[in-house]
């Protein structure tokens, strides 16, 4: 391939929108403002279907998922498709803070392409319904 055609983008293929539709759902929705999210992935729907997967895990006090309640502060995917989460707890005596952490860990490991996944509870910023998606405040009657 010729310099020049490597700078040529190219039309998805059919095969390319539909393997991309079915991360579109993920991606239409809104993500909680305190959410960092990065991919170096060669696989460019790997972020999408990990933050799928974490949407997986609810709450048990709250009827909402951990990712649009404002719990995962970041989500970073290197170019070993090796995970980084860092999430926070509603509070500090949350009585799943000894489960939900490895909730996340086991919901991101369960991905397809993901190699690995390290979750680290972190503290700062404290959590507030200020970090929820919009639509988990709208669900909770918050505004």
């Amino acid at each position: 391939m010729s310099s020049t055609e490597s700078d040529i983008p190219t039309p998805a293929s059919p095969e390319a929108v539909d393997a991309a539709s079915e991360t579109e759902d993920t991606s239409a929705r809104d993500n909680p403002p305190s959410v960092s999210l990065t991919s170096a992935a060669t696989d460019e729907t790997l972020l999408d279907r990990v933050i799928a997967g974490v949407r997986e895990v609810y709450d048990p006090e709250i009827p909402l998922n951990i990712y649009d309640l404002g719990l995962i502060y970041r989500v970073d995917i290197n170019d070993e498709s090796q995970v980084a989460i860092d999430m926070t707890l509603t509070s500090p005596m949350c009585p799943v803070a000894g489960s939900l952490p490895g909730e996340v860990e086991m919901a991101a490991r369960g991905v397809d392409g993901v190699a690995e996944v390290v979750v680290e509870l972190v503290w700062d910023p404290p959590w507030g319904p200020e970090v929820m998606s919009e639509a988990a405040r709208l669900e909770l009657g918050i505004f």
